[in-house]
């Protein structure tokens, strides 16, 4: 994201969840729904280590310290989900 890309409106108002969403409510008055399973983390916390959340990134994102998680209010609206990550690799599996 550059300068010219920041919106003032795109910042974080408020945080929450359905059982299978993840929802951000922007101070323009916009909210982002998004699948709670695109954000693996997220999915498999706790409701009192989701509802642990603070606004960082100068109010364009989320931090969940107890589950060590960041998203951006850039990322959510572009519609990206977490990057996979690639299988392990096991010793002696060629």
């Amino acid at each position: 994201m550059t300068i010219s890309d920041i919106k003032p409106g795109e910042r974080v108002e408020d945080v929450h969840f359905t059982e299978d969403t993840l929802s951000v409510d922007l101070i323009d008055g916009r909210t982002i729904v998004v699948p709670l399973a695109w954000y693996p983390r997220l999915l498999y916390a706790t409701p009192e280590q989701r509802a642990n959340w603070q606004i960082c990134g100068g109010g364009y994102g989320i931090h969940w310290p107890d589950i060590d998680e960041d998203l951006s209010t850039e990322g959510l609206l572009r519609g990206a989900p977490a990057p996979r990550r690639s299988a392990p690799v096991l010793a002696g599996v060629a």
